[in-house]
């Protein structure tokens, strides 16, 4: 393995849209929605719909950075060209770190659910293969989400056509918490499940004909996993109630057992098949997500790398494979430490905030492309970098904190670095 000029363009826009939406709904059906609705209680429709919304300022503005810059590392790249080094360092490296956090809860959301019990050998297990597929190169990538996503999109149709099927009886409306705040920070949680479409922009420089495919790609995975979100949260919401949905660790699941007995939406009793292969379709989504998020990191690694932000080892590339193998190891290392030592589906709030301060950074480069399209109004950008900062703050204060303080870290690091170079 040895440097190269650059990366291999493999993906056309079917893959790259199969990607992003092999990302999204791993994350958001099978981890957020239950402390979503926790938090908006019966106004959880509303919050997919406000996190649609900014996500589609962010999928805009994303769009056409790619354009642009159609180079990895996503707005890493976007911040340095059209807001300076320090923007695009924050960028990169709130990216980085809030994705680390992602890759490990999505790699434990599958040992969960493919091997209670012993969920950490097989998060470790999942890391270490799905690695070993990025290594093999992007088109492998792009093949096994293709196929994840062909299974899971039609477990989960028709686990919506049952709940509606299946209405609740008698629930009670329920308030969301804090009132409109907490329809906000319901909607801070699910960006963390609308975040899978940046990863076609950090893969830019593996994409054919970017100024094409990517928007494409970018706009078509997340129109499509807004509207399968939606209708599933409505279907929840009349199959489980409000209530039960909020505490339950498995609502999809959850939903043949009310089929079975709706007295009791939590029994144990429903239907084994079904449940079974709700059970698979979790384990794969959880998968799809975690092949992509391991790409995504790997590439801003690899971006940062390149400009001396990170260290220069980690801009390798292999020569036959054209991946950048030193960044996806890395990663792959820290994510299994946090495996190791983390409860990370605490975390999971971490990478929201930091995805969306990323994402208030791209929404502030758009703002400056004197060149506008149809799909990206300068208007778009004012309301996506306010509306990801509002929602950012809305989240835990400890989480809040906790993000501060690893970006500041970072910014210190950075500093330190910076005066060596200085001097003499």
């Amino acid at each position: 393995m040895t440097d190269t000029p650059g990366l291999r363009r493999a993906m056309g826009g079917f893959d790259a849209t199969t990607v992003g939406v092999g990302s999204m709904i791993g994350a958001g059906v099978f981890v957020v929605l239950a402390p979503a609705a926790a938090a908006a209680g019966s106004w959880l429709p509303l919050a997919v719909v406000v996190t649609g919304f900014i996500a589609y300022c962010n999928a805009a503005a994303t769009a056409k950075l790619a354009t642009v810059y159609p180079s990895s590392g996503g707005t890493y790249v976007y911040g340095r060209r059209q807001l300076g080094p320090w923007a695009g360092f924050l960028a990169g490296w709130s990216f980085v770190t809030g994705k680390l956090a992602s890759c490990a809860a999505m790699a434990l959301t599958f040992g969960l659910y493919a091997a209670p019990g012993f969920e950490t050998a097989a998060a470790i297990a999942a890391v270490v293969a799905l690695t070993s597929v990025n290594l093999l190169g992007v088109t492998r990538t792009a093949l096994l989400t293709r196929a994840i996503v062909s299974v899971v999109v039609p477990v989960i149709a028709f686990v919506v056509v049952v709940a509606f099927a299946s209405p609740a009886s008698g629930e009670p409306w329920m308030p969301a918490v804090n009132g409109p705040v907490g329809v906000l920070q319901a909607a801070a949680l699910l960006f963390f499940a609308f975040a899978g479409y940046a990863r076609v922009a950090t893969m830019g420089e593996e994409v054919r004909n970017p100024r094409r495919n990517i928007p494409a790609a970018i706009l078509g995975a997340l129109g499509f996993t807004l509207v399968l979100y939606l209708l599933l949260a409505v279907a929840l919401l009349s199959a489980l109630g409000p209530g039960p949905l909020a505490d339950s660790p498995a609502p999809l699941r959850d939903v043949f057992d009310a089929v079975a007995d709706p007295a009791r939406p939590s029994a144990a009793d429903g239907g084994a098949l079904p449940r079974t292969a709700v059970t698979v379709a979790a384990a794969l989504a959880s998968l799809g997500a975690l092949l992509a998020l391991i790409a995504g990191v790997g590439r801003t690694t690899l971006a940062m790398a390149r400009e001396g932000d990170l260290p220069q080892v980690l801009s390798l590339i292999s020569l036959r494979f054209g991946v950048p193998w030193a960044a996806d190891l890395l990663s792959a290392v820290v994510v299994v430490i946090l495996l190791l030592t983390t409860d990370v589906l605490t975390v999971v709030s971490f990478s929201s905030f930091g995805v969306l301060l990323y994402y208030a950074i791209a929404n502030a480069a758009a703002f400056t492309l004197p060149e506008r399209q149809w799909y990206a109004p300068r208007f778009l950008n004012v309301l996506g970098a306010g509306g990801c900062l509002v929602l950012a703050f809305t989240l835990p204060p400890v989480s809040v904190l906790s993000m501060l303080a690893v970006l500041a870290a970072g910014v210190l690091w950075r500093m330190v670095v910076l005066r060596v170079r200085r001097r003499p």
